[in-house]
């Protein structure tokens, strides 16, 4: 294609461009708000520009055309990229108000959810450190052995076996994070099992932490294992209570649909489940950063009580009131 022909053809979409873009730089001097006058189809217009900057060097045009294109893409750039602050604004948005309203609104299967995981934790502790052989019911001698290992007072790094112990408190929060999110996902995508799969994935996770709790403190390592567990518990207890919350209305609209299909019962349903368990995920995110960085440290034992019993209030403050305004109460 020969330049007039190329200049010709793409003309409107450059004339067009040029308009949008002296409006988005009127904006940014002038300091206005962007989202009231940013156009919807300026990315669009951004991406063919740059494809016929592209065209114009490839195919050897004049010099004046390839150094206006390349202004135009230039100039554009900024504008474009400067709305991924947006995405964390987004995600400050979703977690101060939509994420807890939801789960508001759905508190019977959260408390649901808290009682399938808690309840058998509690019952299998108090069983656990009366009696010791209790534990091997649910664990066989080599993972007792390992959990022993892992929270030894003279275990350098509580919670980590001698094998990890040269890991990093980096290398530490990735596996965290895997270990985290996959017992939460679990707990959600088993709800499909008619919210069976979800509470036995809870009720599993209660009796084994449950049994560890039980277990170490009987052994006097209890010193090592709570003061590990305390800073990061409120969060990541909580969320995995939240994802099987997530789960069970899943089973609740396969189960009692109502005068709906159980397909429609499962869409409705699905769209707050999943709300839920995107909060979840990020509380977890929250869990392993403090799981990893600040769990295993050295601070003395008073304080790490004192920041986990914060958490646990946070936690509760939080969830009960976060979202609560004149407009979305």
């Amino acid at each position: 294609m020969k330049q007039q022909q190329f200049e010709a053809a793409n003309a409107p979409t450059w004339r067009r461009y040029r308009l949008l873009l002296e409006q988005l730089e009127g904006d940014a001097k002038s300091k206005r708000p962007p989202a009231q006058e940013d156009p919807q189809g300026f990315p669009q217009l951004y991406r063919a520009v740059c494809g016929h900057y592209a065209l114009a060097r490839t195919r050897a045009y004049s010099p004046g055309l390839i150094a206006d294109l390349h202004d135009l893409a230039r100039r554009g750039y900024p504008h474009l990229y400067r709305r991924r602050p947006r995405m964390l604004r987004a995600a400050l948005g979703f977690m101060a108000e939509d994420f807890p309203r939801t789960l508001r609104r759905h508190a019977l299967a959260f408390w649901m959810g808290m009682a399938l995981l808690f309840l058998p934790m509690l019952a299998m502790g108090v069983a656990t450190y009366l009696d010791e052989e209790i534990v091997y019911s649910l664990m066989d001698g080599l993972q007792v052995s390992n959990l022993e290992e892992m929270y030894d007072p003279a275990n350098r790094k509580p919670g980590r076996s001698h094998g990890r112990q040269a890991d990093t408190d980096f290398a530490m929060f990735g596996f965290y994070i895997m270990n985290n999110v996959g017992i939460g996902f679990r707990s959600f995508a088993s709800g499909l099992i008619f919210g069976v799969g979800s509470a036995v994935i809870l009720v599993f996770n209660g009796l084994h932490i449950g049994a560890a709790a039980g277990h170490l403190t009987r052994l006097d390592y209890g010193g090592t294992f709570w003061t590990f567990v305390s800073g990061h518990g409120p969060y990541e207890l909580t969320a995995i209570a939240i994802s099987g919350a997530a789960g069970l209305l899943l089973g609740k609209a396969l189960l009692a649909p109502g005068r709906r299909t159980r397909l429609a019962a499962l869409r409705t349903n699905a769209r707050d489940a999943i709300v839920l368990v995107g909060g979840a995920a990020l509380m977890l995110l929250l869990a392993a950063i403090v799981e990893a960085f600040w769990s295993s440290g050295p601070a003395p034992a008073p304080v790490k009580y004192g920041i986990g019993l914060a958490g646990w209030v946070l936690v509760a403050l939080y969830l009960a009131l976060s979202g609560r305004s004149r407009h979305g109460a």
